[in-house]
């Protein structure tokens, strides 16, 4: 086999390996947060209950006509949504924190997956009981052991516009905490991903 064939098909494994892990590519280190897990719990109700932080957005974009486009501003925590030049809803979210950032720049929507799950993170637990033993699961770092189960973190309306990098459902606690992704509270997430298409664009501030 040639070298330039090997060196292509590296790259698509690399490539691959990467368009689920919702994190950048330089996922090195640092294991999730269990307040990464989207969906093992209620994010709104936790969010409220133990730090009183009730995220709000609006939506008023389902009647509207025109192309949709997204922008993220990580400095407010916000995203907006566009139809044309008419702003049709806005969320607050949560961005990549200090160790694993959201890169700044324009890029599109590449993938819509309603029921996605990450490749790199999320919980082990007891197969029987249901318990959970380790809740900052990393699949690089952790095994589940015998009558354990490794369960890969829950992204619902995930929508990937940078590499590995999409916006999905989230736990939001008011300031930037994720592995790069950005999370929106559910019902804003499930408008995102309704009236976004393939090819939308996104610019990141």
């Amino acid at each position: 086999m040639k070298i330039s064939t090997l060196l292509r098909i590296n790259l698509i494994i690399i490539t691959v390996s990467t368009l689920t892990q919702c994190a950048p590519y330089s996922a090195g280190g640092g294991m999730a947060s269990s307040q990464y897990l989207a969906s093992y719990r209620n994010p709104t109700s936790e969010q409220t209950e133990n730090t009183g932080y009730n995220p709000q957005g609006y939506w008023d974009g389902d009647g509207v006509q025109g192309a949709a486009m997204i922008k993220i501003i990580r400095a407010e925590q916000k995203a907006y949504f566009y139809k044309g030049n008419k702003l049709v809803g806005m969320s607050p979210i949560s961005s990549g924190d200090e160790s694993h950032g959201t890169p700044r720049g324009r890029f599109k929507v590449t993938q819509k997956s309603k029921d996605h799950a990450s490749s790199l993170y999320g919980v082990i637990k007891n197969r029987a009981t249901g318990e959970i033993i380790n809740k900052d699961a990393d699949t690089r770092k952790h095994r589940a052991g015998p009558g354990e189960i490794f369960v890969n973190a829950p992204m619902p309306n995930f929508l990937r516009f940078n590499g590995a990098i999409g916006m999905h459902t989230g736990y939001l606690p008011g300031y930037a905490a994720s592995h790069g992704c950005v999370r929106l509270p559910d019902f804003m997430a499930q408008k995102f991903f309704e009236h976004a298409k393939i090819g939308t664009p996104v610019i990141v501030e």
